[in-house]
């Protein structure tokens, strides 16, 4: 299974009635207050994009995404601009181009250029946007005053904050807010003095964070990283997977190299959690690998007797076997469960 899942730049509209509109000559039907970028995504046509992401609302902060709209004036931000009958839109042409490799070019002249050793390469949607766009050169220097040398905080044991690599989109601030409703982190300072902070505290550690990785998972560079992908590198796969902690169900992506899991990532098509988790489904996750895990089925005729590996067959009919014998002796309300997500034992029988 891919690694990221499509984005479609904004949520859906709930909004039965449909819009026609034109985009780059392709007619497209989509839902009434349907962003110009999703209904553009929904064709297959990927305008780049920075602050935004489909799991939080629209807030047109980065202006990478701006399209030309006939007969609008400027060029609105994609991501904010709602579908309308009639309208026509264009998401590429050289102005267009021209706008989105000047405002790359400026994100990149405030950004550390150590890609190769960056604990986000080849998992960056900067680094991604930056190619999309065609920015080859930065004409500015590091002369000027800049966030290069920021300090970096990690004080949180799950995740680091590097603020050098912060664009300021905003997104971990509005996924604190939005899916988490925490409100921990904020926008401190205005124009160049922007920078996120964890409220009126220094360290995350300080603040109200509860580590449900919100942030984390909604930051589009390596300014906040699991510390686990830091020390292990970007995986290579991922697997569908629910988590083990609660009976809540919570659907994960348990992202991987090899049989090795290097992060847990919820999962936004997860009916239980809607692509949110606690700290516990987010970060802890050590148990999956533990030497102590129980893999195989085990079974005993008696406490006093040690465990024995069985076939999944076999320790099925006995769990059966001795649910009828209590049942006969002692009634049918005599056998109870005691069992979690995270049991020991998988299954064991008690007389009540």
């Amino acid at each position: 299974m891919a690694l990221r899942d499509k984005d479609y730049g904004t949520p859906a509209s709930a909004a039965t009635r449909l819009v026609n509109l034109e985009i780059d000559g392709f007619r497209v039907s989509a839902p009434e207050g349907t962003s110009v970028m999703r209904a553009a995504a929904g064709i297959g046509i990927e305008i780049p994009k920075l602050c935004a992401t489909d799991s939080l609302d629209p807030f047109g902060s980065c202006r990478l995404c701006v399209v030309q709209i006939e007969g609008a004036r400027g060029y609105p931000a994609s991501c904010t601009t709602p579908v309308s009958e009639g309208m026509k839109v264009c998401t590429q042409n050289d102005k267009l181009a021209q706008i989105r490799r000047g405002v790359m070019e400026l994100y990149i002249s405030d950004h550390p250029l150590d890609c190769l050793t960056c604990s986000a390469n080849g998992n960056c949607e900067l680094q991604d946007m930056a190619g999309a766009v065609g920015l080859r050169e930065v004409r500015y220097g590091y002369d000027g005053s800049n966030h290069l040398k920021a300090p970096k905080d990690e004080s949180n044991p799950y995740f680091a904050f590097e603020p050098s690599k912060c664009i300021v989109c905003s997104r971990c601030v509005r996924a604190c807010e939005e899916v988490q409703g925490t409100f921990a982190l904020t926008l401190d300072g205005r124009g160049f003095d922007s920078k996120v902070s964890p409220g009126q505290m220094e360290k995350f550690m300080d603040s109200e964070c509860v580590s449900c990785g919100a942030c984390v998972q909604a930051c589009p560079t390596a300014t906040l990283m699991e510390k686990s992908v830091v020390e292990r590198g970007q995986p290579e796969h991922a697997v569908i997977t629910t988590c083990a902690y609660c009976g809540v169900g919570c659907s994960f992506r348990a992202e991987m190299k090899g049989s090795e899991v290097v992060r847990m990532v919820p999962n936004k098509d997860g009916h239980a959690n809607h692509g949110h988790s606690c700290v516990k489904g987010r970060f802890a996750f050590g148990y999956a690998t533990h030497p102590d895990r129980i893999t195989k089925p085990m079974i005993r005729s008696s406490i006093h007797e040690p465990w024995r590996e069985v076939s999944w067959e076999e320790a099925i009919s006995h769990a059966a076997s001795e649910f009828r014998r209590i049942q006969s002796k002692y009634g049918r309300y005599s056998v109870g469960g005691i069992t979690s997500s995270r049991c020991r034992l998988w299954s064991e029988a008690y007389v009540w």
